[in-house]
């Protein structure tokens, strides 16, 4: 088997996704993807995290806002991170696998709950709301 690896040897994965952000088989008819070297501005990464949020595609959101935590400022990095690991939360609920939604839900939610007022326009109270559905994800048994 023959693997995916960028210039540099660095695992690469080429093969398309659909809309949950789950590999399809080569050759396969997947949605557009984020580019590895994706490195937004802050107010980029918003504007098009949020579309993919609205499209109900949170994988790609997640890819979005990965982009910026790595190519952002040190002291922004776990705004950043936080949004993509809430965004993995939410593409692990629509999978069905609540386990790592709750575990990903709340690591988000612990990295903006520091985080104050509204940068980039994001509402900080995002934090709390990430852990309401990983409080009731944790009541339902699931």
């Amino acid at each position: 088997m023959t693997r995916d690896r960028d210039a540099e040897g660095r695992a690469r994965n080429a093969r398309p996704r659909d809309a949950f952000g789950r590999p399809l088989p080569h050759g396969a008819e997947g949605v557009a993807r984020v580019p590895d070297d994706y490195a937004p501005t802050a107010q980029q990464a918003v504007e098009d995290g949020v579309e993919m949020l609205r499209l109900g595609r949170p994988f790609h959101a997640h890819e979005i806002f990965e982009g910026r935590w790595k190519s952002c400022p040190p002291e922004e990095r776990e705004l950043w991170q936080g949004l993509a690991q809430i965004c993995v939360g939410l593409t692990h609920l629509q999978r069905g696998n609540t386990r790592g939604a709750e575990t990903l839900l709340d690591r988000g939610a612990g990295r903006l709950a520091p985080i104050e007022g509204r940068p980039y326009g994001i509402d900080a109270a995002l934090a709390a709301r990430a852990r309401s559905i990983d409080d009731l994800l944790a009541a339902l048994g699931a």
